[in-house]
């Protein structure tokens, strides 16, 4: 069990390394009109080689991001959608805020009525994680 000196000195190793992320401008992420707005489905997209920065070892780290949306009057553009991902690669950001810094893009992009964004990281020291973000418009 770590004392509160050591709890406080091994948070602080990160301090000021995470907090840019929600603010931090990435590419844009372009859509389409959705001629199918009277209908209710979903659109299921995989990124099979997501690569980011540790942002505590600088190191690579590899991983599958999964997203599954609603659409409501925009759909995303898969061109763009590859390119906003190609700009994590040297970016040293936590999976968790991975997954809700995504998310929010993708919000802000299409404004879907549901959406989970879904990372799915490779096993690291023995292991494996998964960070998931969901998104819904209140009904009301």
């Amino acid at each position: 069990m770590l004392s509160k000196q050591q709890e406080t000195s091994e948070s602080s190793a990160y301090e000021g390394k995470q907090g840019k992320i929600r603010s931090l401008k990435t590419p844009p992420i372009e859509v389409f009109q959705n001629i199918y707005i009277d209908r209710s489905y979903r659109i299921d997209l995989e990124i099979p080689e997501f690569t980011a920065v540790c942002p505590k070892t600088s190191l690579p780290d590899f991983g599958r991001i999964y997203i599954s949306y609603r659409p409501k009057e925009w759909c995303i553009e898969l061109k763009s959608l590859k390119e906003y991902f190609l700009f994590f690669r040297s970016l040293g950001i936590f999976q968790e805020n991975v997954a809700n810094k995504v998310r929010d893009d993708l919000v802000k992009a299409c404004n879907p009525l549901w959406i989970r964004v879904l990372v799915d990281y490779n096993t690291r020291g023995g292991i494996h994680s998964k960070v998931s973000s969901v998104y819904q418009i209140a009904e009301g």
